[in-house]
């Protein structure tokens, strides 16, 4: 009885052997590790993915439109893979062990990626302006080490943030609210990652070596899986509750079995475990809800239901199954909603970078800024916004909102979205003082402008606030909507939203390249941007933008938060 393990109320359990122990576990002093994981792995991601584009040009001798499209493609998967590792963290592994085992996967790909660029045979030469021939071998070991880095992403993202999450008691009031200030921090440590990528590796990308500039993300990431495994003797674990996706089919199932039932008009009729705790491991039970009710049938008792003196979960499931599916049901919607927004994102890493290669990026007379590194003015917006919401403007909030948080999750998601089209005004508007710099100054055919790159700063710093906003809305409203045991498997649906924001880029992308190219016209993203209009995309995803958030505000008017009882089991 001595080596029972200690179980929080939300679920998580204490690797110790007495509760006196739980003050040694979780809070802060595990989440420090999660956080220099965290920063470290960002390091490495963006330390390669923010030049990638410049690397598909000047070593693959790529177009502006395929750059573009093979670095959205490859983003995009990036946050589809993590599907993949949440599934596996609820229904087997759990996120500790999920996490473990994807970061080996995840270095294998940084270290393929640094050979890639570096051993001879297998680097591809510096394009020339009238030559570039990379070889069939380089370019698939260039995008097989891309996309194993896909994969290995794909254990740690939907995790990472729930498992720092997961060492709060969200039921104990004093941790939950260290709980919602985690994910304020843990954004911020990504994008000191971020920051660190987009100055000094970009740099070192343009001016020193991919070499270099692809090994120190590979070291980035070896220190990351160190700092992880170096907190484990204060982790709190979250046991896995079985197959999520199996417990969503069972009340399909059992829904359309009995179509014709009638659901009664007393809920406390339908069929839940007898006592406070849920059947599905590691979870609390959920209140029964009103809408969605034709999924109600599936907890309505027949006689069928039986066999053998137990209960058939492919005809009977309980309510709290039931409001699960009811849970991923009403996030969708909402889910939906971030698309726009990440395609929007998207364009920092391709459409910013472009325009800016067409900029002055002289500091003085001798040094030049890479046009990627500009991100790092994004970066620079969210670590100077996430203490300011976190200590200022969430107390200004309270006094007139009078929510524990400032505003609700949807409210701050909100407020970003708008932020967000401001930043596609703000980038068209510079697009149209460029052009028509262009055109005063006959400089259709120069390589570069004299007119300074940091014109861009405006718009970055705007995404940099509406991340602020949306992104950590996202995160926290994904993890405190989802029920208990699907917490990885909501964390990696909020981050196909920006899997299917790099694809709806490239798919824009693609179309409008096709109809404004038609009759031997150029279009509006051609090689030479000096002679296309950027102008025009940009206000196509302004419009896109404002129409989003117009559907959003219909949809989180309408929006039910959950409403959890009883005990896990």
């Amino acid at each position: 009885m001595g080596d029972e393990n200690i179980y929080t109320n939300d679920g998580t359990v204490d690797i110790h052997k007495n509760p006196a122990d739980k003050t040694k576990t979780g809070n802060w002093k595990a989440c420090r590790f999660i956080l220099g994981n965290e920063c470290s792995e960002r390091l490495a991601y963006y330390g390669m993915s923010t030049n990638l584009v410049n690397y598909l040009k000047l070593r693959l001798g790529q177009s502006n439109v395929t750059a573009s499209n093979n670095v959205t493609n490859w983003s995009g998967t990036c946050y589809i893979t993590p599907l993949i590792g949440a599934f596996l963290a609820d229904s087997y592994f759990g996120r500790y062990w999920t996490i473990a085992s994807f970061v080996i996967i995840y270095v294998m790909g940084m270290t393929l990626l640094t050979l890639s660029a570096s051993v001879h045979g297998l680097k591809p030469e510096e394009c020339s302006k009238d030559s570039c021939h990379p070889t069939g071998s380089q370019i698939a070991v260039f995008f097989a080490s891309l996309y194993l880095i896909a994969l290995g992403t794909g254990g740690i993202k939907p995790c990472v943030s729930s498992f720092g999450a997961d060492q709060f008691d969200e039921t104990d009031e004093i941790e939950r609210k260290k709980k919602s200030s985690f994910f304020n921090w843990f954004y911020l440590s990504i994008n000191i990652g971020a920051l660190i990528a987009s100055s000094v590796l970009v740099w070192v990308q343009m001016n020193v070596g991919w070499s270099w500039g692809f090994g120190i993300p590979a070291v980035a990431m070896a220190i990351a899986v160190v700092f992880f495994f170096s907190g484990s003797r204060l982790y709190r674990l979250q046991k896995p509750g079985g197959s999520p996706l199996t417990r969503i089919f069972q009340v399909l199932v059992a829904s359309m079995r009995k179509h014709r039932v009638k659901v009664p008009a007393d809920k406390s009729l339908l069929y839940e475990t007898p006592d406070m705790e849920s059947n599905i491991q590691g979870s609390r039970k959920l209140e029964h809800t009103d809408k969605f009710r034709f999924f109600d049938k599936a907890a309505v008792e027949t006689e069928t239901d039986n066999v053998k003196g137990s209960v058939n979960p492919w005809r009977l499931c309980t309510i709290t199954q039931v409001e699960e599916l009811k849970s991923i049901v009403r996030i969708l919607p909402v889910w939906a909603s971030g698309i726009v927004f990440a395609t929007v994102y998207s364009q920092m890493s391709t459409m910013f970078v472009l325009q800016g290669n067409t900029m002055d990026q002289h500091i003085g007379p001798h040094f030049e800024i890479p046009s990627a590194s500009l991100s790092l003015f994004d970066t620079v917006s969210v670590i100077f916004w996430v203490p300011i919401y976190d200590q200022i403007i969430i107390p200004v909030a309270k006094k007139f909102t009078h929510h524990e948080r400032g505003f609700s999750q949807l409210q701050r998601m909100g407020i970003g979205l708008v932020i967000s089209i401001c930043s596609m005004v703000v980038a068209g508007s510079l697009e149209v003082i460029r052009l028509d710099y262009v055109k005063r100054n006959n400089f259709y055919d120069s390589e570069t402008i004299p007119m300074s790159i940091f014109w861009q700063v405006p718009q970055y710093f705007l995404i940099g606030c509406a991340e602020v906003f949306t992104f950590i809305g996202q995160l926290e409203f994904f993890y405190d909507q989802a029920p208990d045991a699907m917490r990885s498997l909501c964390s990696a649906l909020s981050l196909t939203t920006v899997a299917l924001g790099n694809y709806l880029s490239t798919l824009l992308v693609t179309i409008v390249t096709d109809i404004t190219t038609r009759h031997g016209k150029l279009g509006w993203i051609p090689d030479n941007l000096n002679r296309g209009h950027l102008d025009y995309f940009y206000w196509l995803l302004a419009i896109l933008s404002l129409v989003n958030f117009l559907v959003y505000l219909w949809i989180a008017k309408c929006y039910t938060y959950k409403k959890v009882t009883g005990k896990p089991r």
